[in-house]
């Protein structure tokens, strides 16, 4: 059986689950057009999480994906917070900030028993992982209601992993993707492979179903991914400037400027990994720089400057999520993105 009778979708088109830039009305809309949407939920609350999929639920009655990270909660250091607090001290004083006030807290919260307790009553017919999987038994519980399971591998051993796992499909995320990087049995920025490159790797060396990644913004790059064996593809970016999406007005302009054709991997954001487009921060500190914590704790610093920065109309410290092809990137509605990247299923 076809990924996309078995999810129960008209077409083989996937969403990219984008925290921070969308809600569930991107989710509805996608998923009213054929397509899978998907709600990211790794920034909500178990309550929250729930609200959004009333709501997804009153607008479409056809299959979702819901997504959720699955990291290992890090232990503080304090002595590397304090480093990352020192050189960040500079820019707080620029906005008459006080670096000793920041507040605690990791931002994003990986998948356990008390978000599964609130997904259940819902049902999603999908249920996607970023960096490898939960435990065993939260996988047995979503797969007990039906869900397919669904997670990203950057590496055909990675996507091995997940196989032996119990995931029902893989997503190959190539390097060229935007947001976080899916990598999770090594830390290693040289292992990433281009979405073409690691695409048919990942099909000759699994069994389930391949979804492709990172990139694909057209007919045409979903043309390609189907010719090199994937099932289905996941878009993300080219949905980041619909009307349905949350995306700020400072990222759109970003996004449909020549700022868009340079990006990067950054691990100041987050700590971890994550591709955007590149800023002022990732200049000066970085991109990729060890003085930044453990993810997810290097929000905690990023937020207060950000939102200060943001307000005098300055996008220098703002996570501009995009991949390496923001060609597609328009003012849209969700469904005419759908259906251009339809045209490569004929």
């Amino acid at each position: 059986m076809s990924l996309t009778r078995q999810i129960g979708i008209e077409l083989a088109i996937l969403q990219a689950p984008m925290a921070g830039v969308q809600g569930g009305e991107l989710t509805a809309a996608v998923s009213e057009a054929g397509g899978l949407g998907a709600l990211p939920c790794a920034m909500l609350s178990p309550e929250a999480m729930a609200a959004e999929l009333q709501r997804i639920r009153g607008a479409t009655a056809r299959p979702i994906n819901v997504n959720f990270f699955c990291h290992a909660p890090p232990t503080p250091d304090e002595a590397r917070l304090t480093r990352w607090h020192r050189a960040l001290a500079p820019y707080y004083a620029e906005y008459g900030l006080d670096i000793d006030s920041v507040p605690a807290g990791a931002g994003r919260r990986p998948f356990d028993h008390q978000a599964c307790d609130a997904l259940e009553p819902f049902r999603p017919e999908v249920v996607s992982f970023h960096f490898g999987l939960p435990e065993p038994s939260l996988v047995e519980r979503v797969k007990g209601w039906g869900a397919l399971v669904l997670s990203s591998a950057t590496t055909v051993e990675e996507a091995r992993w997940l196989e032996a796992h119990g995931v029902d499909a893989v997503i190959a995320q190539g390097m060229e993707a935007g947001g976080h990087r899916g990598m999770f049995l090594s830390e290693d920025i040289s292992t990433q492979l281009g979405t073409f490159a690691l695409l048919p790797q990942v099909v000759e060396a699994v069994s389930v179903p391949v979804i492709a990644a990172g990139g694909i913004a057209d007919s045409r790059g979903v043309s390609a991914a189907l010719a090199l064996g994937a099932s289905a593809v996941q878009a993300g970016t080219a949905f980041l400037c619909c009307h349905e999406a949350t995306t700020s007005v400072l990222h759109r302009q970003a996004l449909q400027s020549e700022a868009a054709r340079h990006t990067a991997l950054t691990n100041l954001y987050t700590g971890r990994p994550a591709r955007g487009i590149v800023t002022r921060l990732m200049r000066e500190l970085g991109p990729l720089s060890n003085v930044a914590p453990a993810f997810p704790l290097a929000t905690a610093a990023i937020a207060p400057l950000r939102s200060a920065a943001e307000a005098a109309g300055s996008a220098d410290f703002s996570p501009l999520w995009a991949g390496q092809n923001a060609t597609a990137c328009r003012e849209i509605s969700a469904s005419e993105v759908v259906r251009a990247l339809a045209a490569g299923l004929r």
